[in-house]
């Protein structure tokens, strides 16, 4: 998750114009579509790697950056109005935001996962290519492709635009039908499949307008099972990932960010004609290009994603403090309080006896707790049980040698994370250091361990 600084590379330009200084507008950072709001002239990408949002000035600066309990794996943003960032979340939630940070809104997925786009007060929805079940239950022939919902993420009278593909195997819909979407203010609509060689556009009232190609070469077809490994009963899919992102610039071209290769190894970006779906340009990415811009003459330029994320870097008189602060019973009654930790770098970790990840998690947990010196680390489990015997079976089962709270099941409504578990290091004076979604194994508790012996050194 920890990124080395390093300088930003010149930029790598389509044809012999020279950007226009200050005025790049970022279109992609690693696979995730950014967004430009006309107000403040930034543009916001997601970070999914730090489970934050990020705004770069015309120089692709870093300017400011957001976090939340509510942004575990941000993977595209959108703009919702003049003011508001539509966020989609890996496992398709969607989130609102304002651009100070603040939670406007969010809402659960109409999908099995979802992709968000937005543009002239329309939200659409497609099934997100960031995260696809393989094999899930089969949709009807009817599901839309692309669902129309209002500003609160619901459903309008419009219903859906065109169907869903229905595949040879039923069962793998979800990944035939998966891709990125973008919406054009006068309401226009363009989806591009994840697995499939073909950009379309719909009109305003969903009717089809064209269908282009970029011109892949190899044969195409649905995703197919592999053998499974000799003595496994893995399952496994041959599939061609051609499209993984959609974006329309502020030159009103699409810019479209797809596959040289059928892993999505090898990325390019297309140009896209929006009148006509005609393919205008064509740049192919290097290694490490991994940011996509285009400058106010709509010259394309490359940047090291990598470099930009690292210039982000908050610095730790930014950081927020943890809030809201706790005060919640321990396992013999006694009130202990955040306070209670203040001087300590401290991991709180939220968990429950019913979260299987957790069971992983807490050997790992008790391991780091014993490596490092009390004096300096502590560790504040707060359990979101509800049933307190279950709650104390776990604990009777690992044991752990750092306190365990009693949450009593009212931790989530408080906290607003996605899932569990959940941890959030803190410095000694109780400010966000990084917030840890999901477990991550032996390797985040070594990344884990490395960030809190730096924080242990600052007095």
């Amino acid at each position: 998750m920890r990124r080395a600084l390093g300088a930003v590379l010149a930029a790598a330009m389509l044809g012999c114009r020279a950007p226009a200084p200050g005025g790049f507008t970022l279109l992609f950072l690693g696979r995730s579509p950014a967004a430009r709001l006309g107000l403040d002239s930034l543009s916001w990408a997601p970070d999914p790697d730090q489970s934050r949002i990020i705004a770069f000035d015309g120089r692709l600066h870093a300017v400011r950056q957001i976090s939340s309990p509510r942004l575990a794996t941000p993977m595209a943003v959108a703009p919702l109005g003049p003011t508001e960032l539509l966020i989609t979340e890996r496992t398709g939630e969607g989130v609102v935001l304002d651009t100070a940070g603040r939670v406007v809104r969010e809402w659960d997925s109409p999908d099995v996962a979802s992709l968000y786009a937005a543009a002239g007060g329309r939200v659409v929805a497609v099934r997100s290519p960031y995260y696809v079940p393989e094999l899930a239950a089969s949709e009807p022939d009817a599901a839309p492709l692309i669902r129309v919902l209002d500003t609160l993420g619901r459903p309008t009278g419009e219903g859906g635009i065109a169907t869903i593909r229905r595949p040879a195997l039923p069962p793998l819909s979800h990944l035939v039908n998966a891709g990125a979407v973008a919406v054009a203010p006068d309401g226009s609509v363009y989806f591009a499949p994840l697995v499939r060689d073909e950009i379309r556009k719909f009109g305003p009232g969903g009717e089809p307008r064209w269908t282009a190609k970029r011109g892949l070469p190899g044969p195409e077809s649905d995703p197919v099972f592999l053998p499974p490994p000799k003595g496994s009963t893995e399952l496994r899919l041959r599939q061609r990932l051609v499209n993984v992102a959609l974006v329309l610039g502020p030159d009103g071209r699409l810019y479209a960010l797809g596959s040289e290769d059928s892993s999505a190894t090898q990325l390019r970006v297309d140009v896209v004609d929006t009148a006509s779906g005609a393919i205008v340009a064509t740049r192919q990415l290097g290694a490490r290009q991994g940011a996509v811009a285009v400058d106010r003459s709509g010259a394309l330029a490359l940047f090291d994603a990598d470099s930009l994320l690292a210039a982000a870097a908050p610095a730790a008189g930014a950081r927020e403090p943890f809030a809201p602060a706790f005060a919640l019973p321990d396992l013999r009654g006694d009130t202990v309080t955040l306070a209670t930790f203040r001087g300590k770098v401290t991991l709180v970790n939220f968990w429950a006896s019913w979260c299987d990840p957790c069971r992983e998690e807490f050997p790992l947990m008790a391991a780091l707790y014993r490596e490092l010196d009390r004096t300096d680390f502590a560790i504040a489990a707060i359990s979101d049980d509800v049933d307190a015997g279950k709650m104390l079976a776990f604990v009777r089962q690992f044991r752990p040698p750092f306190p365990v709270l009693v949450g009593g099941g009212r931790m989530k409504q408080t906290y607003h994370y996605r899932g569990l578990p959940y941890s959030v290091l803190l410095d000694r004076q109780g400010r966000v250091v990084e917030r840890i979604f999901g477990f991550g194994g032996e390797e985040e508790f070594r990344n884990l361990h490395a960030t809190i012996a730096k924080e242990v050194g600052v007095p």
